[in-house]
């Protein structure tokens, strides 16, 4: 009984070894994600707005990638629709989503997140209350 726990804790261990590899390379790490154009961060201006519309909208999954859940605020980016993981162009559609404020460096992780020129692009839309904020849009395949 004791060696079958001990097998069970080392294969656990293992595991999340390997999944915290993964998430090291995937994220954080200088390999693996070369885009070919990178997006424009501005230095100048501390905090900018991002509306998140999937994943990002949970607080964990914003921690994991930026070191910062930060608060976010509820939101609707109209004249778009959500389809599967990404908007698209809706005149009578409307999307939930969150706001969130990011540093230019926590907008950098979020790019890399999103795979910004590989699978997602960023651009900037404005919200139903007349804000201007950054979102994500798959890149047409």
């Amino acid at each position: 009984m004791l060696r079958t726990l001990k097998w069970i804790f080392i294969a656990l261990l293992v595991l999340l070894a390997t999944a915290a590899g993964w998430f090291w390379y995937t994220y954080k790490s200088p390999y693996g994600y070369h885009p070919a154009e990178p997006a424009m961060v501005d230095t100048r201006i501390p905090r900018q707005d991002v509306f998140v519309y999937g994943t990002l909208r949970q607080s964990w999954i914003r921690w994991l990638v930026t070191g910062r859940a930060g608060d976010s605020r509820p939101a609707t980016l109209a004249g778009y629709r959500k389809q599967d993981l990404d908007v698209i162009a809706d005149d009578e559609g409307q999307v939930d989503g969150e706001i969130i404020s990011v540093t230019p460096d926590e907008l950098r992780a979020l790019d890399r997140y999103e795979r910004v020129g590989v699978r997602y692009q960023r651009e900037s839309v404005k919200l139903e209350d007349g804000g201007i904020v950054w979102i994500y849009r798959l890149i047409d395949q």
